[in-house]
């Protein structure tokens, strides 16, 4: 009968312990309730990546401009970071990424084998050329230039250093790519020129004396005096005299 009694202490211990860790975390819940506030403490101003730059888009480099003097050993420095995933030696394998010798002014997807994905596939039907300003978009931000790319790196975003590593990729098996000529569209504040030119200020005649109005001339002292600016004459009708 005892042993019956001490299994029934037991038990019941158990269960008044469950039940007050029970009761315990639904009274804490309530108590220590969490509510979002009304009102922020304070706001963060984040502005859009879109719109960081204000309305007007950036200028595309000019190419015929920046090439010619782009730094070649700060271009081959860059390609450093792209040589984890890529190689550019004429016949070289293909790494992670596709060789990249000649891939200036070459066609998307130019390696035969690479086993490139879908959304370059996608890519190239809409974009076939690696031209200058291909390659610089895509350079910049692959997967925002090609959505769904499989490229996992994030991008350059410094101008200089981009057009620096596109001319030491073309001087990788693409010399025979032409450079374009300079375009002054492109050049920096092309886009302002023309609404300067159309912003002329219209002539005024305003305070220019009419015809016969009177005009200030200055007088023997220096004092301005007031003197009527001749009118043309009337034309006359009568007959001029004759010579005598």
């Amino acid at each position: 009968m005892s042993g019956d009694l001490k299994w029934n202490k037991i038990l019941g211990a158990g269960l008044a312990t469950a039940f007050v860790i029970i009761v315990v975390q639904q009274v804490g819940v309530h108590v220590y309730a969490t509510h979002a506030p009304e009102k922020p403490g304070y706001a963060v101003n984040v502005p859009d990546e879109a719109a960081e730059g204000g309305d007007a888009p950036a200028l595309k480099p000019d190419w015929g401009t920046v090439l010619p003097a782009a730094d070649l050993a700060a271009g081959e420095a860059a390609f450093a970071r792209c040589k984890a995933c890529h190689n550019n030696a004429q016949g070289g394998p293909d790494a992670i990424g596709p060789n990249l010798y000649g891939v200036v002014g070459g066609p998307v997807m130019h390696r035969a084998g690479f086993a490139y994905d879908d959304a370059m596939a996608k890519h190239k039907a809409e974009h076939p050329t690696w031209g200058y300003d291909e390659l610089d978009a895509f350079i910049t931000a692959p997967q925002k230039y090609v959505p769904g790319t499989k490229m996992s790196f994030a991008g350059l975003r410094d101008t200089a250093t981009r057009i620096n590593l596109i001319a030491y990729l073309r001087s990788q098996g693409s010399a025979g790519f032409a450079i374009p000529a300079p375009d002054p569209t492109r050049q920096p504040g092309a886009a302002a020129a023309p609404a300067a030119e159309g912003a002329a200020a219209p002539a005024t005649t305003e305070g220019a004396p009419a015809s016969g109005a009177a005009v200030p001339a200055a007088g023997p002292a220096g004092a301005a005096t007031t003197q009527a600016t001749p009118a043309a004459p009337p034309a006359s009708t009568s007959p001029a005299p004759a010579n005598h």
